[in-house]
């Protein structure tokens, strides 16, 4: 039996920022953030819009009624939780109108969490091949205006339904996992920014996908050219350029060539995004699978995850017949339909966001054209809102 992803929906602003101004507006050359960290739009989630809105509004448009009776399981990793208790699956749950039987749980370990979910499904669904898991990885990335990570940061939602007999893309059993103790980014729980090492993270980075991969390729006497695309987590994109080319010396020169061009294809929605934590890796796949017309059913997809402080996780799919019927398809004409904000106009947004304080508050929504919105706090309860309720 087959247990793979069955299907993949993203959800992220109506708003993005354009690089080249931000980096004019921060005295610095357009090429660094184009090129020197590989993005070129960034996402700009307004105030109406938080960790549980985006991962119901990445879900909600890919289930049918036959999925949510299925579903039994909703996982949703972030790093970006509304809660230091209640779950955020328990909020999403109930906007998406998901039975009382569910289980409902938040994973968090930095940007790695989706994938422990995927995992955690994947085995779930092997027992109970007649139920479906419900996996969400959701966050906003924010390093704070004016900082260096500045130009790494974006926001959205990436969901996936894990599923016996998978449209998608079917699962193997192997992976290899490395965990260990590494002060290279963390948040503490007093700020709503993340402190990050820049440099020794990115090493860290490196050092883990080299560690996970080649232990990949040993326990499985696999070889790279068995692999017809490797996807990673991008934090920028410019850095799974860099663990991409840090194994290609294990490749012919042909190979080589036509896994950089996988990876074109792999990181061209990231570049319009940024960073999305724990659903970036995902996004990648999805932009992979979009926009990659050289891919055939059966082909092998390897995926690296990473989290900091640190985690990753390197494991494997085979790409199924018909894999487009399960994909987001109208994706790229929505990132297209995006409004272009000015930088003072994302500035404004960044500092309007849901304030870490007890008071009452309440958030201008009736511009956001999402499904979901959050419309502010009242007795120090977020109040979620389904605008087509």
């Amino acid at each position: 039996m087959k247990v793979g992803i069955d299907k993949l929906h993203f959800a992220s602003s109506q708003l993005y920022v354009d690089m080249s101004e931000l980096a004019l507006a921060r005295q610095a050359e357009p090429d660094k953030y184009l090129i020197g960290i590989g993005q070129s739009q960034m996402a700009v989630v307004p105030p109406s819009q938080d960790a549980v809105t985006l991962a119901a509004n990445a879900a909600a448009p890919m289930l049918t009624e036959a999925d949510i009776a299925a579903i039994d399981l909703l996982i949703v990793a972030t790093e970006s939780g509304v809660d230091n208790s209640k779950a955020a699956a328990i909020y999403v749950a109930k906007l998406l109108g998901l039975n009382r039987r569910v289980r409902t749980i938040e994973l968090k370990e930095a940007c790695y969490a989706a994938t422990a979910g995927v995992k955690l499904a994947q085995s779930h669904v092997q027992v109970h091949p007649d139920k479906k898991a419900l996996v969400i990885g959701t966050d906003i990335a924010r390093y704070g205006l004016h900082t260096p990570g500045e130009p790494t940061q974006g926001g959205g939602a990436m969901a996936m339904l894990i599923s016996a007999e998978p449209q998608v893309l079917a699962l193997t059993d192997d992976s290899v996992v490395l965990s260990q103790d590494v002060m290279d980014f963390w948040r503490p729980i007093y700020q709503t920014t993340a402190l990050v090492d820049g440099k020794y993270s990115s090493n860290i980075y490196i050092d883990y996908f080299q560690d996970v991969f080649k232990g990949y390729l040993a326990q499985t006497s696999t070889t790279i050219a068995n692999f017809k695309a490797l996807v990673f987590h991008l934090p920028y994109t410019k850095m799974g350029l860099k663990a991409l080319r840090s194994v290609l010396p294990l490749a012919t020169p042909t190979q080589q060539q036509a896994l950089l061009a996988h990876f074109d294809c792999a990181r061209s929605l990231n570049r319009k995004v940024g960073n999305l934590y724990t659903g970036s890796l995902y996004l990648s796949l999805l932009s992979l699978l979009l926009t990659d017309a050289k891919l055939q059913p059966g082909d092998l997809i390897g995926l690296f995850s990473y989290g900091s402080g640190a985690e990753g996780e390197f494991y494997t799919g085979h790409l199924q017949p018909g894999y487009q019927r399960g994909l987001d398809l109208g994706l790229p004409q929505r990132l297209a339909n995006r409004r272009r904000v000015s930088v003072p106009e994302y500035e404004a947004l960044f500092e309007a966001q849901l304030k870490l304080d007890p008071a009452d508050q309440a958030i201008a929504f009736q511009d956001d054209p999402h499904r979901f919105v959050l419309t502010g706090q009242i007795n120090e309860q977020r109040q979620y809102l389904d605008q087509w309720a």
